[in-house]
């Protein structure tokens, strides 16, 4: 069935259609300001883009979505606007919850959310306890999260493991250190996709991203609808991925 729904919504066959997509959701401030509006405005109006995209994400087949909801460094934002975006958080989940278990979509947080406020750590520990046996769309947000801090931790633990005699130096390889990263157990990231015109990663799945794609777009996050994403996903999948190696199509 997702493999029909793929083909009958996205311009391209179903097997090119990403496993797994990250998204950096950016241009909320900078959309509320063109409309002299305060950016707390722009993040409820981009909460209103992720509903919609998220239900597209599960349309097209795709296996993992991955979002970028707070970086580890957007805690040192003004305490209105952090505020803001942890009450619409909280308000996503308390929302839409049902919806998605319904759905079957299966909900990880990743990151360190230890300074949000109890209300909206127990909304997002509620919909992933809730969701924990589902099989659907995996949905992972991103959320007090950062790329560095996840290698390191993930150094960290491989390090107590060798201390502890529970594996030998020579065990640490790649396979070893991805199961110690958030995102284990999730297919390998294919596509990162950001909005808002900027072309950095800004410290979002950076070990994961070694061979994805990457789509940037000038659209502010608010405006990305799902005619948006369609473009993006058919961007990537018109791409040669190499993977280190020849073009596919090359005979050289």
């Amino acid at each position: 069935m997702k493999g029909t729904q793929a083909k009958s919504q996205l311009n391209i066959p179903a097997e090119l259609v990403p496993r797994h997509v990250g998204i950096i959701m950016d241009g909320n401030g900078r959309w509320a300001q063109k409309r002299l509006m305060p950016r707390t405005f722009g993040h409820r109006a981009g909460m209103e883009a992720f509903k919609e995209i998220v239900r597209a994400t599960d349309d097209f087949g795709i296996e993992a979505l991955t979002v970028y909801a707070l970086s580890s460094e957007n805690w040192s934002r003004p305490k209105e606007e952090v505020s803001a975006l942890m009450g619409l958080l909280q308000e996503y989940f308390l929302s839409q919850i049902d919806e998605l278990h319904r759905q079957g979509v299966r909900i990880r947080v990743i990151g360190d959310g230890s300074r949000a406020p109890l209300a909206a750590r127990q909304a997002l520990e509620r919909a992933q306890e809730l969701t924990r046996n589902n099989t659907g769309l995996k949905l992972t947000v991103a959320f007090g999260y950062g790329a560095r801090m996840e290698i390191v931790g993930a150094a960290r633990e491989l390090c107590r493991r060798v201390a502890r005699g529970e594996i030998s130096p020579d065990e640490v390889d790649e396979q070893a250190f991805e199961g110690h990263l958030y995102t284990h157990g999730l297919p390998p990231l294919d596509v990162i996709i950001r909005t808002g015109g900027e072309m950095r990663l800004s410290n979002f799945l950076l070990y994961q991203a070694a061979y994805a794609e990457f789509v940037f777009v000038d659209t502010l996050w608010p405006d990305f609808d799902r005619r948006a994403y369609a473009s993006a996903i058919e961007s990537f999948a018109a791409r040669d991925r190499r993977f280190g190696g020849l073009m596919a199509r090359s005979k050289e």
